[in-house]
């Protein structure tokens, strides 16, 4: 199973950076957590649109040769102005020591995101809230639910990020059916803080972006983390974004590198009224 991801990876990474140009309209520009960096921007999908998330893919390499990767198609609607809702169903698979493979759903994420207001003098705020409840051989033991705190501050040479995020559960909450923490919940932190820059090449409808993240996991005892990672997005179409970058843990208990890829596709509501 790596060695296939271990070549199709690099081949959607060579497709992303090798575009010269696209047909735009503005999707590459709302960085949504994990596509491709867990800090986002305070923004939310446009109100009548569907977004689809075609199976983003995470694959992380821990210090020790232990490989896990991730894949989480979602769809966000945007039901009400500047509010977007989304559910996910994020699918796992790890492999450990002794030959050890295990491949199942870990959850179902369900959130929402509300836009404060629009940039002025003050950065863009948004509020958002998630819950993962379990679901699946690897899905939490209990409901964990999430909120966080955002803002987008955006000056002519770059925008700025920074998210602040809270998670009300303990360490037993990741423990699954087994009792013993999955892979897929290993992720989960009491709580998150991140900035993050990125600069938009209008013309050829492609961002670039970097962040900072530190974050203190649920399982007590565990090291806090620090990672830095980078990435860009690219408009394909209009209707297209698609999404690559890559990171490495330099604090906590599972260091190592990941990287990440996917892709959006944005549609309108089958009924919205036409103009």
């Amino acid at each position: 199973m790596f060695a296939t991801l271990s070549r199709v990876v690099p081949v959607l990474m060579l497709g992303h950076f090798a575009a010269s140009s696209a047909l735009a309209q503005t999707d590459y520009f709302n960085t949504d957590a994990g596509r491709p960096i867990r800090v986002e921007d305070a923004y939310a999908i446009e109100r009548r649109a569907i977004e689809v998330q075609l199976a983003p893919l995470r694959l992380e390499r821990e210090r020790g040769g232990t490989y896990r990767w991730g894949v989480e198609p979602e769809i966000a609607l945007g039901l009400l102005p500047r509010t977007q809702v989304e559910i996910g169903f994020p699918m796992v698979h790890t492999e450990g020591g002794r030959g050890v493979r295990t491949t199942a759903l870990a959850g179902i994420e369900m959130s929402a995101l509300y836009n404060l207001n629009a940039e002025t003098r003050l950065p863009a705020l948004a509020l958002a809230a998630d819950v993962v409840i379990p679901a699946g051989p690897l899905g939490p033991s209990t409901s964990i639910p999430t909120v966080k705190a955002i803002a987008t501050k955006t000056f002519a040479w770059a925008r700025f990020h920074v998210n602040g995020q809270m998670t009300f559960a303990d360490d037993k909450a990741t423990g699954g059916t087994t009792g013993i923490v999955p892979p897929a919940n290993a992720e989960f932190s009491r709580w998150m803080a991140g900035i993050a820059v990125d600069k938009t090449l209008p013309l050829k409808a492609m961002l670039f972006t970097m962040e900072v993240v530190t974050s203190e996991p649920l399982q007590a005892g565990a090291a806090q983390r620090f990672d830095v990672a980078g990435g860009s997005r690219i408009q394909l179409s209009p209707r297209v974004a698609f999404d690559a970058g890559g990171g490495y843990r330099l604090k906590g208990d599972e260091q190592g590198w990941f990287l990440t890829t996917g892709a959006a596709v944005a549609i309108g509501f089958p009924w919205a009224p036409r103009r």
